[in-house]
């Protein structure tokens, strides 16, 4: 394949943590409040130098350990919402330009400085997000729009910093993308990735099993599609 190429515009980990009422999250804090950090910083297994999360049960872990959003989405995003989205409001790690992260292939590579990250799974939006982003209705409308950005598990462990080029050096041949998991469109394809993609979370192939048995239930009229 033809190398397709990126760059980070900036590398956000926690600014502070939130507290949250007790109708929203389960922990009664979150960490979604990132912010950009100058220089160049570590990558681990579990994501990057002073980022965490507070619900380690729903969030986090080797399959999430870095998430990544589009500058194009964010944009087309403030336009409709008519505010700024800087880098970070998503919750993002990285804010990345020149890359359709939310249609980027389970299971893609990207090399980013002397890192290499794994593309893992979509976005799923909460109360959590909503919360932080005090937008009516903005779990209903993201999960439409469907631009949910992408996590990323970490192979090559290394560093990261605004400027880096974002190298997509391999792409898996079943052609899912993060977006058709999200969507659950088209389950057939769902099952190709499964059965093809070994890397893939237990959390991923709960996806693809709910997106199944909706279908079945659509198929039996009990729902509409």
């Amino acid at each position: 394949m033809t190398a397709t190429v990126g760059r980070v515009l900036a590398v956000c980990v926690v600014h502070a943590e939130l507290e949250l009422p007790p109708t929203v999250g389960k922990v009664g804090r979150t960490a979604i409040d990132k912010r950009p950090r100058p220089g160049r910083i570590p990558v681990g297994p579990l994501g990057l130098a002073g980022d965490y999360v507070c619900n380690t049960v729903d969030h986090g872990g080797v399959h999430q350990a870095v998430y990544a959003y589009a500058d194009e989405d964010a944009a087309s995003w403030g336009a409709r919402l008519n505010r700024e989205l800087p880098a970070g409001w998503f919750g993002e790690n990285l804010r990345i330009s020149g890359l359709p992260v939310s249609d980027a292939v389970i299971g893609e590579r990207w090399v980013v400085g002397d890192t290499v990250l794994e593309v893992s799974a979509p976005r799923v939006p909460c109360a959590t997000f909503q919360f932080h982003a005090g937008e009516q209705y903005w779990v209903k409308r993201f999960t439409q729009q469907a631009d949910t950005g992408a996590y990323l598990r970490v192979l090559v462990e290394g560093s990261i910093g605004a400027g880096d080029s974002v190298v997509v050096d391999h792409r898996p041949a079943h052609g899912v993308t993060v977006r058709d998991l999200f969507t659950g469109t088209d389950p057939d394809r769902l099952q190709l990735l499964a059965a093809t993609e070994p890397t893939i979370s237990d959390d991923v192939r709960m996806q693809i099993e709910r997106h199944a048995k909706r279908r079945a239930r659509v198929s039996a009229g009990e729902v509409e599609a």
